[in-house]
């Protein structure tokens, strides 16, 4: 029987319902304020606020999900605040903001202060990375609430993000014509592990090694790329339509941005540890609903652009290529497969 995100425990499409109905409740919250004048509200990557002096505001919060798992598997953990930081910044650019303060929330059950240093050496790793500085944080000690056999955690944190209005990428300037361009992830970055897990570790040990990939548990702890810095220098330099951080519910994320067509047939080589997982039973078409399958930001932009942003990411060290386009067809297709 194939392995779905779904028997992992994880339902996509009961979550997207669950926050279709946060998302009315907290609408009732949005006018509260005087001093804050809501641009952008909850649905998009980021929420946009206007503050006095016509400054807009932008703020993103999210957590590493269960990665934290195999970061106490392999006891293991100055990399897990780096996939912390880059979840929240990853996104806050989705709107074309650069992010300016961070704080982070440690959960655990019992205090490690050996543990809590190793965490923050990866989330200091991962500020610098974005040019971020972090402002503060919150460690919790839960015994009753965080469980788990000897160390257990939990790590999420928040953005801030500054953004000016000719800067603001929303999506809604794409169009048929344009193309999109995926900058590579690093692996399988932080989201999708509860399949990830129930795939790999009915078979494997995190301690075995497999042949083009290595150590399985280092494999899957490889910390999420920054995109921070090239995406940033390419919204100034290049005509942008639209960004989109390729994390939960994968290539389907991109309809956040416009309801229109996205056709992707030309992803690059799927990296080894999603090809194991594969392996295990999850169909493709699993995939590319759930891991970013080798592309972790997507820029969208008109077709004359491309050599110019590839350019740039290149010079940041992060490899790049052109992996579909726009149509008038609504929907997300990957290699003609429609996965919304």
């Amino acid at each position: 029987m194939a392995l779905t995100y779904k028997k992992a425990g994880v339902d996509i499409s009961k979550i997207k319902k669950s926050q279709v109905a946060i998302g009315k409740m907290i609408a009732s919250t949005h006018k509260l304020q005087k001093m804050a004048k809501i641009t952008h509200g909850f649905g998009h990557y980021a929420g946009i606020v206007e503050i006095p002096g016509g400054k807009l505001l932008a703020t993103h919060t999210d957590g590493v999900g269960t990665k934290v798992v195999i970061a106490n598997m392999m006891k293991k953990y100055n990399t897990i605040g780096i996939d912390c930081v880059a979840m929240n910044v990853n996104d806050i650019i989705c709107i074309g903001a650069t992010p300016i303060s961070f704080v982070d929330y440690i959960a655990a059950n019992r205090n490690d202060q050996t543990i809590f240093k190793k965490i923050v050496e990866g989330l200091v790793k991962g500020a610098k990375k974005s040019a971020m500085p972090i402002v503060g944080g919150e460690t919790a000690i839960m015994p009753d609430v965080i469980e788990g056999k000897g160390f257990a955690f939990d790590l999420a944190g928040m953005v801030v993000g500054l953004v000016s209005k000719k800067d603001m990428v929303l999506g809604n300037k794409i169009k048929p014509g344009d193309i999109i361009i995926g900058a590579n992830s690093t692996g399988i970055h932080s989201n999708g592990y509860s399949l990830a897990r129930k795939a790999i570790l009915s078979k494997y040990s995190v301690k075995d090694k497999v042949k083009g990939i290595g150590n399985i548990g280092d494999a899957l702890l490889r910390p999420t790329e920054i995109y921070v810095k090239p995406v940033l220098e390419i919204i100034q330099k290049c005509k942008v339509n639209g960004l989109a951080h390729i994390t939960g519910g994968s290539f389907t994320k991109m309809m956040r941005l416009k309801k229109t067509g996205y056709d992707i047939d030309s992803l690059p080589k799927l990296p080894p540890i999603m090809g194991l997982i594969e392996e295990q039973g999850v169909k493709p078409e699993e995939m590319y609903k759930t891991f970013n399958m080798g592309v972790g930001f997507c820029v969208v932009s008109p077709k004359d652009q491309a050599s110019k942003i590839k350019s740039i990411f290149k010079k940041h060290k992060i490899s790049s290529q052109e992996i579909g386009q726009i149509t008038s067809k609504k929907g997300v297709f990957v290699n003609s497969t429609k996965i919304t």
